[in-house]
């Protein structure tokens, strides 16, 4: 099993980026999909959650500006992030967790709670 995050880059406070975390080696219909990020000196915290069991989840700190959305077909998982702030600037890291609900939020915010990680993307939000 792989999840391959990209997407990530240097961008200026307001505007937006997009990351991709394509998996393989699994079926995304078996798994929940997070993105955590890890700011400098700071614990890896869950930002968004996308399973087929039930409703997604977003981090209070993000909701409204981010997105969270699948395509099966390429067995990739979006994270669309607008509005982007200085405080967003992290490695951005997607997990999946198998047979995961992400309204489950203890769970979901746990990084103990995964079986794959990827590798992380670096967001920077210049202001």
């Amino acid at each position: 099993v792989q999840l391959q995050a990209s997407g990530g880059g240097l961008v200026q406070a307001g505007g937006s980026l997009t990351l991709s975390c394509q998996a393989s080696g699994l079926i995304l219909d078996d798994y929940a999909i997070t993105w955590f990020r890890q700011a400098p000196g700071k614990e890896r915290e869950g930002v968004s959650c996308i399973s087929s069991l039930g409703p997604t989840y977003l981090a209070d700190s993000v909701k409204g500006r981010f997105a969270i959305s699948s395509d099966n077909r390429q067995n990739t998982v979006y994270l669309q992030m607008k509005n982007l702030k200085s405080e967003d600037t992290a490695v951005y890291y997607c997990a999946a967790g198998w047979s995961l609900m992400c309204s489950n939020t203890e769970l979901v915010t746990r990084t103990t709670t995964y079986d794959y990680w990827g590798q992380g993307t670096l967001v920077t939000v210049s202001s």
